[in-house]
């Protein structure tokens, strides 16, 4: 068994300061510790596939970022750990409770399947692993091998954790109540739409500022802002469906001086909405999410989603969300983002209209190329 202090203090000198978490009891010290600790810094997310893409999100700003989880939850971040973590090779750390163990302790029913199978899983994703240290002396060289592996092959590392890995740990802090807010009167509200995404992607871009980021969701909201203009400033999500609005988390936290923003779908945020009320919690003044709901899943089809009976606006308001707005014309999206000076975390959502340009090109380049060349770009130096 070791402390919690022990394992932290050693993370935080290889570099990890981002934990992102869903508890779990076996956990408890571990969240207890970084909750409470000054030099790291601990997200609460909705679920396990959000912890992924929040800790991704530190990393690519420049931060290892260390998921941990309840291995009930490990299916909930396959997806991101398959076509975020595993497609553009961002490196993050597991640390995967083992409920259920084979030979182990008694434990509750759901956990009888998912015990068994939790190695084998983290196999077939091709995800290294080993059991959590249990002993002070082999914090170290565990976690040497997990950087080194990280460093090398630009993948994820997992560590399992049997029960009574780590010493209890009480909590001092009391969570830090913080307002929601009501929406603000808006009466465009589900006017029809005008414009096509594309029009709306013109008018975000002439209104993106030297060192922005620029996240864009999978399907054709990535392949349009490529088409565009292809830019180092600008990642094309492929996959991970509705983990963009938790990437961008984590690297809004982690870059306080870059204005990172969003550009996410209405059926990507509705895949996983609780995403925002993380995002709402955290408050990062530097980070624009801009919602295009043109209420379909259009690349897959135009299949209808359900945004036509759901309020976003007054959804990301309710988690916290301080500054909300709703446009329907490319110039009023080009206003809102303008008008953002780092000052205050803003959800946008714009209405467009379902249909894509002619011959729409996809990426030649990959998306591992993307992640290396936006990390160079967060890399640079800021002209003030």
């Amino acid at each position: 068994m070791i402390k919690a202090d022990s394992f932290v203090k050693a993370a935080k000198e290889r570099g990890f300061a981002l934990w992102a978490g869903v508890p779990c009891s076996y956990l408890k010290p571990f969240i207890n510790y970084v909750i409470d600790a000054p030099d790291v810094r601990y997200v609460a997310a909705a679920n396990e596939g959000d912890a992924v893409a929040i800790a991704s999100g530190a990393a690519l700003a420049g931060s290892r970022g260390i998921a941990m989880f309840q291995n009930s939850g490990l299916g909930n971040a396959v997806n991101p750990l398959t076509s975020l973590n595993y497609i553009f090779r961002i490196p993050v750390l597991l640390i995967t409770t083992l409920r259920g163990e084979p030979g182990g302790p008694r434990d509750e029913p759901q956990h009888a399947l998912m015990g068994p199978v939790t190695t084998r899983m983290l196999d077939v994703m091709e995800i290294m692993w080993e059991y959590f240290p249990a002993d002070e002396a082999d914090i170290p060289a565990a976690l040497d091998r997990a950087v080194a592996h990280m460093d090398s092959a630009g993948l994820p590392y997992a560590f399992v954790m049997k029960k009574d890995s780590v010493a209890p740990w009480p909590i001092k802090s009391k969570p830090e109540p913080r307002p929601v807010f009501d929406p603000p009167p808006r009466g465009g509200r589900f006017k029809p739409a005008s414009v096509k995404r594309v029009e709306m992607l013109k008018a975000l871009r002439g209104a993106v500022r030297p060192g922005d980021v620029v996240l864009a969701t999978t399907g054709f909201t990535g392949r349009e802002l490529y088409a565009l203009e292809d830019s180092e400033n600008q990642l094309y999500m492929v996959g991970s469906m509705g983990c963009l609005m938790s990437l961008a988390l984590g690297m809004a936290l982690v870059r306080p001086d870059r204005r990172v923003i969003a550009v996410d779908g209405d059926g990507a945020v509705l895949m996983r909405m609780g995403g925002l009320s993380a995002v709402g919690y955290e408050r990062p003044k530097n980070l624009v999410h801009v919602v295009l709901d043109n209420g379909a899943y259009e690349s897959t089809g135009d299949q209808a989603t359900v945004s036509g009976s759901v309020d976003l606006p007054a959804v990301a308001s309710a988690c916290g969300y301080p500054r909300v707005t709703e446009v329907t014309v490319p110039e009023d999206l080009a206003a809102a983002i303008a008008g953002h000076k780092n000052d205050g975390l803003t959800f946008i959502l714009a209405r467009i209209r379902s249909g894509v340009p002619a011959d729409l090109p996809r990426p030649e380049i990959t998306p591992e190329e993307v992640a290396r060349r936006l990390e160079k770009f967060l890399q640079k130096e800021l002209l003030r």
